[in-house]
């Protein structure tokens, strides 16, 4: 097993994410919704919170498809990404994605790579700065990640 030397520094932050959006994300939703402009572009942790999802929101087509066969985990680290950018909705001739909510800042995520094995984390909002220990122990499961 090939050992990764992780940059030192601010290039990296946590995003505490909903269930079911958070595992929506590692199986393809583009672009994460929020009330407003992150500034801030860089490499994230993808961070499931720990509130239940709603019963509701599970019974949606775009939802059911997206999480089937996957569990919701809660409460910690499921994936990485790279937010390449934030801007408010354009409209669905701009951003035809049917994840975009109307009226909302949609982040731009790519290099989606989901853990094998979830993190236990403790999130916050908005984005966060991730203790080294945390990056530590997620990285160790993406070997061949570059930042």
């Amino acid at each position: 097993m090939s050992v990764i030397t992780l940059p030192e520094g601010d290039w990296i932050r946590g995003i505490t994410i909903r269930q079911p959006w958070a595992t929506c994300i590692l199986a393809g939703k583009n672009p994460e919704n929020r009330p407003v402009h992150w500034p801030w572009e860089g490499w994230v942790l993808i961070h499931a919170g720990k509130t239940k999802p709603e019963p509701v929101v599970l019974r949606d087509p775009l939802v059911a498809t997206a999480i089937r066969g996957r569990e919701l985990h809660l409460g910690a680290v499921i994936g990485v990404a790279r937010l390449t950018g934030c801007h408010p909705d354009q409209g669905p001739e701009k951003c035809a994605s049917p994840w975009a909510e109307r009226g909302a800042h949609h982040l731009v995520l790519d290099d989606v790579q989901e853990l094998a094995l979830p993190v236990p984390a403790t999130g916050a909002l908005p984005a966060w700065k991730p203790k080294p220990d945390l990056v530590a122990q997620v990285f160790q499961q993406l070997p061949d990640f570059r930042p």
